[in-house]
């Protein structure tokens, strides 16, 4: 089918709940193409899912050995590759144990109930979250998330949960009270406009949670797996939560998430507590399996760390040439590019030049390109930012 053959089914038979435009058909690496074999260069990465790349062939054998074995058998039963991916993730990150299911929402939601179940016995239930957060379209996740927009239209929502202003310790200080469960964090915001947090403000509520004996969560469902060079957010600030959330990277567009907790929490759930269908299958565990392996076996931390600071670099000086960039932010290849006017425009020029970014927070640019994108490439993709600045600056009102 052709793009405007997809697009016509699409819109008779899928809600629309998005507002697509390509029509990807293909892919490989850093690069896709579109129903008409026109070849773009991917800097979204399918919102940081596709960490190590497009159908990297250490994964798609990975899922196909594994189908052709054994794809599903429930959590009544066990199975070898569940508790495979439990050990590498407990040993690379918190040191205690699992919880599997298949997205980032329901790994915040599995998050949510961790802490309402721990702090059940001291009548703590809530969580305090912040502004221009972003954890999930769940209707929990949702009144989690500091966002008016994705919460306009589902009220009532449900109680339990506090806002407060990001990198500002001292409102976060006084939103708790005999009912805080937990503090839930993204160290970077993503969907915020890739905004990092300042590392004082991170030590300070590992700290202040410490100190009022609550939890410390951090949500790393597009932060972690390799995204800002280390394999989770949180390590780029010295500090150990207590528990984290996963999804996105770690299938390597294979659905999976989990929860990852510290020591202390890893006998809060037991049977019953918490379920799902789908959760830790051997072919799930086998995707992230190999998107783990691959990024250790190809040193993708040190690769990503390398490209960022070319990234970063450039960028940099084209902020100081064109009066309508303002700066650009980031960790690791997780960059966002701050306009001081409205990016969408932007965004569509970039596209038009085969290069797939996305407009976010009404004035950046996000870029999250694959782990192992080659070096030509992020030249490729710099020069092409770079004439499309020249282009834009010369746009009217632009």
């Amino acid at each position: 089918m052709n793009t405007e053959e997809i697009k016509e089914k699409h819109q008779k038979y899928v809600m629309p709940t998005y507002a697509p435009g390509l029509a990807l058909v293909k892919g490989r690496g850093t690069r896709v193409w579109d129903a008409e074999d026109n070849e773009y260069l991917d800097f979204l990465a399918g919102l940081a899912v596709v960490n190590i790349g497009h159908c990297h062939p250490n994964l798609s054998k990975a899922i196909a050995r594994q189908a052709k074995k054994l794809m599903h058998v429930s959590n009544l039963y066990f199975n070898e590759k569940q508790p495979a991916l439990a050990e590498k993730l407990s040993q690379i990150s918190l040191g205690g144990k699992c919880f599997f299911c298949n997205s980032g929402a329901e790994a915040n939601e599995a998050l949510i109930k961790l802490a309402r179940l721990w702090g059940k016995s001291q009548g703590r239930y809530e969580v305090i979250t912040m502004k221009n957060s972003f954890h999930g379209r769940t209707l929990a996740t949702l009144t989690a998330t500091g966002q008016d927009k994705v919460q306009k239209g589902f009220e009532p929502l449900p109680e339990g949960f506090k806002c407060v202003p990001y990198n500002d310790l001292e409102a976060c200080r006084n939103a708790i009270d005999e009912k805080t469960a937990a503090v839930l964090v993204e160290v970077v915001q993503g969907e915020g406009g890739v905004v990092p947090a300042d590392p004082e403000y991170i030590r300070g509520l590992r700290a202040l949670c410490d100190e009022k004996g609550i939890l410390l969560l951090c949500d790393e469902v597009q932060c972690g797996v390799g995204r800002t060079g280390k394999w989770f957010g949180y390590q780029n600030f010295e500090i150990t939560p207590d528990a984290i959330s996963l999804a996105k990277g770690l299938g390597g567009g294979f659905p999976i998430g989990a929860v990852v907790t510290a020591p202390k929490l890893a006998e809060v759930f037991q049977p019953g507590h918490h379920a799902t269908t789908f959760g830790g299958t051997p072919l799930a565990c086998s995707a992230a399996l190999a998107v783990l392996n691959t990024i250790d076996e190809e040193d993708l931390l040190e690769h990503a760390c390398a490209m960022s600071r070319l990234m970063m670099k450039k960028l940099g000086k084209l902020v100081e040439k064109y009066e309508f960039l303002e700066r650009v932010r980031g960790i690791g290849l997780m960059i966002g590019l701050v306009l001081n006017q409205p990016a969408k425009d932007f965004e569509k020029l970039l596209m038009s030049k085969r290069l797939i970014t996305l407009a976010t927070a009404g004035n950046v640019i996000r870029m999250l390109p694959p782990l192992n994108v080659k070096k030509s490439e992020v030249k490729k993709a710099l020069k092409i930012i770079e004439e499309a600045c020249e282009e834009y600056r010369k746009i009217p009102d632009a």
